[in-house]
């Protein structure tokens, strides 16, 4: 009787270290998503998507970056790393690599080919210049990797470092409407991926067109249809519904199901799929899904944050994520996943729109910013200084420098009184003074989180709040401002207590926290900050 209890007791207490971590987690990122796009399009939102999220889980309502640039490629790497580019190393997209004195990309790895049906450059990636250890790192090594980790986007760095350097695979979409991968992860491509990529879904979406979801006054947080403000999708005549996709694919092929909604439809099919053919969160071993949707990006920087192309995207979002959300529901059981969902940055509002609303702001093209630079600098110096600016990072020919017999330090201080001298110029930061940052001035500390010394500019430009260094229409982002840092997180599922948070959090406590749920180490460059509500009984 004794050995029966004895083995009675054994069992429950593996069952109870079994549901001490769910089955399955899965973040999801919604590039270039605000805040304020949860509260805009609430009345128009099902009750089964975003909803579900907020109304049953847990929203934090002011988190935010706490670097600068707030792009992609640094905002998905500090997800998952809880570090700020300054130790992470993805200081950029692609950047001017002071090091070795020219351009790289935040992925590219040519040790590495494509596999699968895509150009030999699309799949030679990597998360080789990723410097820190990602939660989906840790939780392959404390599974003693027998936890899957799989990461997905329509962009390589979406699906990449997300996943980190130990995951299975990372899948991202190509040029021919394939989604690839490289040899980092395997020789050849999961039967179920090549099948998938066989089955051409994105002709689909291609044959029927982009029309609104819904009736045109739905749209009445959006400005009309056609305004100046908006961009164009390929060719188009103006950027107005309904869109032919059939013709701009003849013209484009299928890269034009990026700045649509579908890309989003896409992805979530490939997730589901990998979901059932990978086995994710069938036994008790975590396994760790990454998704990353990255047409919000693309539609918001083409139309803006004020189009209707950008509300029936998030409308459509919210259709796609109710779907996902009921499919993990039957195939993995409600309590037994974890999600969170957040955002790699925001974005700005169209300049010219504020300026025509009688805010004192305009667009200002980096050439003309790149050409006043170099005029100073001949003016000045009789001789063009400068090697690159990108980035708001100026860099300096020390080779030209040295050989005129310029003083460096001088140097640096002419070109910052000259920069603050800029219409759209608010701060110019030199290395030395970003280096020595306490942490006292507001801005110099976002920029020291997001610079590197090995990598980074000279000069770091910070331009006023409502400037924008790009095209007339659109948006883009990159600034320190509230408007390119403020971002959701929603937490859901595996004990995450209903509630919600309105007091200011950083991006970098995600994957701390979710170490202290999984019980697991911590990323090996985070400050270990927690969400601590999250715990509360």
């Amino acid at each position: 009787m004794k050995k029966i209890i004895l083995f009675l007791t054994f069992i429950m207490s593996l069952n109870m270290q079994a549901q001490e971590r769910p089955k399955l987690v899965v973040g999801i990122v919604v590039d270039q998503m605000k805040m304020e796009y949860l509260y805009r399009f609430a009345d128009d939102f099902s009750s089964d998507g975003f909803k579900r999220l907020m109304h049953n889980g847990y929203t934090f309502h002011n988190m935010h970056y706490n670097y600068m640039p707030t792009y992609t490629a640094p905002g998905h790497a500090s997800i998952y790393t809880g570090a700020t580019p300054s130790t992470h190393g993805i200081v950029g997209n692609d950047w001017f690599n002071k090091s070795i004195g020219k351009d790289m990309y935040c992925t590219d790895d040519a040790s590495v080919k494509t596999i699968g049906e895509g150009t030999e450059k699309e799949g030679a990636m990597s998360p080789k210049y990723l410097l820190s250890t990602t939660i989906t790192d840790e939780l392959r090594m404390a599974t003693n990797f027998k936890g899957k980790v799989i990461g997905m986007s329509l962009k390589d760095r979406g699906a990449i470092l997300p996943a980190g350097h130990f995951a299975n695979w990372a899948f991202w979409y190509s040029s021919t409407g394939a989604f690839i991968s490289s040899t980092f992860y395997g020789s050849t491509l999961p039967a179920w991926v090549s099948q998938f990529n066989e089955e051409k879904r994105y002709m689909n979406y291609i044959n029927k067109g982009w029309d609104l979801l819904k009736p045109t006054a739905t749209y009445n947080e959006s400005l009309p249809d056609d305004n100046p403000y908006e961009g164009k999708l390929n060719k188009a005549n103006a950027p107005v519904f309904p869109y032919d996709l059939s013709r701009i694919f003849k013209e484009k092929g299928a890269d034009v199901l990026r700045t649509t909604p579908f890309g989003n439809d896409i992805l979530a099919e490939l997730a589901m799929k990998a979901i059932e053919k990978e086995g994710l969160g069938e036994d008790d071993i975590t396994d760790f899904l990454t998704v990353s949707f990255s047409s919000t990006d693309y539609v918001g920087h083409t139309f803006g944050p004020r189009s209707m192309e950008l509300q029936d995207t998030y409308l459509r979002l919210d259709q796609t994520l109710s779907m996902f959300l009921n499919y993990l529901d039957k195939t993995v059981g409600k309590d037994n996943y974890l999600l969170f969902l957040t955002a790699d940055h925001a974005g700005a509002e169209n300049p010219n729109y504020l300026k025509d609303n009688k805010y004192n702001v305009k667009n200002i093209p980096s050439k003309e910013i790149v050409d006043a630079i170099r005029k100073h600098s001949n003016e000045t110096f009789g001789t063009d200084l400068i090697l690159d600016y990108s980035n708001f990072n100026l860099f300096f020919n020390k080779e030209i420098i040295k050989d005129k017999g310029l003083e460096l330090t001088k140097v640096k201080q002419s070109f910052k009184d000259f920069l603050m001298t800029q219409e759209q110029v608010k701060r110019a930061y030199t290395e030395e003074e970003i280096l020595a940052s306490s942490g006292a001035d507001y801005f110099l500390d976002f920029i020291s989180k997001g610079y590197d010394p090995k990598q980074n500019g000279d000069i770091v430009i910070l331009d006023k709040a409502g400037y924008m260094e790009y095209q007339a229409t659109g948006t883009t982002h990159g600034s320190p401002n509230s408007y390119d840092t403020h971002v959701p997180l929603l937490f859901y599922g595996w004990k995450v207590p209903k509630g919600e948070l309105h007091t200011k959090k950083h991006i970098t406590q995600i994957a701390p926290t979710l170490s202290q749920m999984l019980k697991i180490p911590f990323p090996n460059g985070t400050e270990s900050e927690v969400l601590e509500t999250l715990f509360d009984k």
